[in-house]
Order: structure tokens, then sequence, then C-alpha cells
């Protein structure tokens, strides 16, 4: 960075399951999973990221493996300050020593209450931050999708996380209408952990889970049913054993949270104004966030609500690219805090 550029805005999508973080001028700088490994005993940090993602089920007695995000909102406020810190770190490593603290955009669930967003500004700013400017996470993904969000014509978004799936209206810079479920990708891994404990007593983790999800997930069975091995722990025997599983039994785990993910999407329809509704019919629906890349969720949704419905085109970072492009805007922000048009958060 030169001697003179004394100030690098950060945009952060503090996400349930990853972290980005947008530098303004040079995009996505940083894209590591929300957890944290810290030692019991002492309280200290042992490893931030994918390194402590790395140690899930897999640390001894005094290591404890954390996600400080629970649906999108901070669960343990010290460790994700701690983690936010370590973030805009290593995002800034390379600015002048004349450079100010940053000014951070940060994506919060549109479905927030108060106290939680405070506590979301509060850990900002104690990470470094010199002030900290909610943004309602869908539109941070309408704008990193590229929706005409300032326009007067409505654009529908529906961001699947990792703890939330927010589902919104968007016209004229503001929600016009939305609703924030805390269903999506956890609640998908969970069931599918659920399904496969049932039907064949055996304990799989986290991480094969969201494994089988990527690999052979589905909203809807499929016709080259695909099979897949798993390795988990016999829950009979308590020995490791290795099944066989198929893409259609996945698919029909996750009906409840695919279910859920489309009621809340015709919730959303039914409330919004016919001129808004007509416009979304001409354009249709966009998927944003890591859930979108479920296997036939497009499909699914379009053939439910009689729309057209596509995945953005980058559908992990829409969310961190809109909250960095919303950098542009940060007046706006300034006079109204967080556009879901609630009161101000004093």
């Amino acid at each position: 960075m030169g001697i003179f550029d004394f100030s690098q805005d950060l945009g952060i999508d503090l996400g349930t399951a990853n972290s980005l973080v947008f530098v303004k001028g040079k995009g996505v700088v940083v894209r590591e999973p929300s957890v944290v490994a810290k030692n019991i005993e002492t309280g200290q940090v042992q490893a931030v990221g994918s390194s402590a993602r790395n140690m899930i089920g897999r640390t001894p007695g005094n290591i404890s493996v954390i996600r400080p995000m629970k649906d999108g909102v901070i669960a343990d406020y010290e460790t994700t300050a701690i983690m936010m810190k370590y973030y805009i770190k290593k995002a800034m490593r390379n600015r002048s020593i004349f450079a100010k603290k940053p000014n951070v955009m940060i994506c919060v669930p549109s479905g927030i209450t108060m106290v939680e967003e405070r506590a979301v500004i509060d850990a900002t700013k104690q990470a470094g931050a010199r002030d900290a400017f909610p943004i309602a996470e869908p539109f941070a993904a309408a704008i990193g999708a590229g929706l005409p969000v300032w326009e007067p014509t409505g654009s529908m978004i529906v961001d699947i996380g990792g703890g939330t799936t927010e589902v919104a209206v968007i016209s004229l810079g503001g929600i016009v209408t939305s609703q924030s479920i805390r269903v999506a990708g956890d609640k998908m891994d969970e069931a599918i952990i659920s399904y496969i404990k049932k039907n064949y007593n055996l304990m799989i983790g986290e991480r094969t889970a969201e494994s089988i999800k990527m690999d052979i997930g589905s909203a809807s069975e499929v016709a080259d049913n695909v099979e897949m091995e798993i390795r988990g722990r016999d829950l009979l025997t308590g020995l490791p054993k290795t099944i066989t599983i198929t893409a259609n039994e996945i698919a029909s785990s996750l009906k409840d949270i695919v279910d859920a993910i489309i009621e809340s999407v015709k919730n959303t329809l039914e409330k919004t104004p016919p001129e808004l509704a007509a416009d979304i019919m001409d354009r249709g629906i966009v998927l944003s966030g890591g859930g979108s890349l479920l296997k036939n969720l497009d499909t699914v949704l379009s053939d439910e609500t009689k729309m057209p419905v596509f995945v953005t085109d980058d559908p992990l970072d829409s969310v961190a690219i809109g909250t960095g492009k919303s950098l542009e805007y940060i007046q706006h922000f300034r006079s109204h805090p967080n556009v879901s048009s609630r009161p101000t958060v004093d």
C-alpha cells in the first residue's frame, strides 16, 4: 500500500459457516471457516479459520473447537471478536503504517433483534474497526448478485447460508418485505446425520455430513440414483463401519428443510405488493449462498412458485461482494442504520 493511502474500508460477511472479507479496490481477500480452536484450561486461542476447522472431531480433551456464530448471530461474543480481529488483520496486512482504522460494513440477518445487532457492531469495533455499519444480508446478496436494488422495480433474493435462509423483496434501496428463518446449510447437515443414525445406527461427524450434501445431496429425487460410501461409528458395536447410501435417500432426509425454504418464499410472495410481484414474475427469483448449490433446488422452487428461478453466478461470494460494493454508499447506511428500515440502534 502507498504511504498516502490513509484508509482501507472493509466489507465483512460474518457467516455461521464461513467468513469473507472484501477490501475496497481489491475484492474478496479472506475466505475462511468461522471456526476457532481454544485451549479449555488456559483459554488461549490455538487456531482460527481453516486450521481450526481441520481440528473438528480430532482434538484432545483440552482443546475445544468452537463455532462462535450460530443461526447467523453471535453465540460467543469474546471468541467472535478474536476471530474477527484475526480476519481484519489478515485482510489488512499490507496497509500503510499511516492508515487509520477501517470503516467496516458488516452483514446481519434481516430478522436480527436490536440486541443481537448491537453485539455485532460492538464485536466489530472491538476487533479493530473505527466504525461499523450493519447491512441486511439479503440486501447485500442482491447487490452482489447484480440486481437493480436502487431502482423502482421489484427484485427477489433468496440467500441460503449456513445458519439462516434470508428471503427478501427489494425496491428503491430498501427491503419491502422479508422473512428470515433459522433453517439453512447447518440444518441440512444435521438432517443427514439424524437420518443415517436412525436408519443405519451409524454415527457420522459434521464434516462427513457436509461432504455427503455436497457430493450427492439433492432437493428432489434424481433419475441417476448415485451411491456413496461413508464411514462412521457403529452405535451397536462401537466399532468403525462403512455403509453405502444413495442420492435419493439423502433427498428424502432433506425434504423438511427444502419444504421450510419453499414455505418462507411463498410467505414473502404473499406479502409482496402486486406491482412488485409482477416485476418478480418477469425477472424471476435469484438464489445465492452456499445452500443454493444444492442440486435441483432451483427446479423445485420454480415448480412450487411457478416462477423462473436462477442461481447467481457467484453464490458463495455474493453477500461479501455486495457488502464490499455497499461501501460506496456508506453515507446512506450512516443515516439509515440497517436497510430493513427499523429504528436506529443507539
